[in-house]
């Protein structure tokens, strides 16, 4: 699968994708630091590329709606996470993505449980 990493994701979570068999892009790599969210999530519609991001301006499905995209994993944690914390929350989206589908939806993962929204109704 290919997976387009916001910019607030370091080079561990990067590995960890990549370990798993993915293509992984990132927003810091492609000089799309700082640009605003649509043209984040324009670029992963055209690379067809999955965003993992904890910006939780992409739950927001009116403005980016996720049956136009290859899938949105947003990471939701209290304030200040560790990094052990990220990494479990990656591990876990990696888990369940061996037997759920991503393309098209938007997952919310959060310590403990993991929130799938699916807008049927435009497809």
């Amino acid at each position: 699968m290919k997976f387009k990493l916001d910019e607030n994701f370091g080079s561990r979570s990067e590995q960890l994708l990549k370990e798993a068999g993915h293509d992984v892009h990132t927003v810091l790599d492609e000089d799309l630091s700082g640009a605003n969210d649509q043209a984040i999530f324009r670029a992963c519609m055209q690379e067809s590329r999955c965003l993992l991001t904890l910006d939780l301006d992409f739950t927001d499905v009116t403005r980016f709606p996720p049956h136009e995209s290859a899938g949105i994993a947003v990471l939701r944690f209290p304030r200040n996470p560790s990094l052990g914390m990220l990494e479990s929350l990656v591990r876990d989206m990696l888990k369940v993505l061996r037997v759920e589908e991503i393309s098209g939806r938007l997952w919310i993962l959060e310590p403990g449980r993991i929130r799938f929204h699916d807008d049927t109704s435009n497809r």
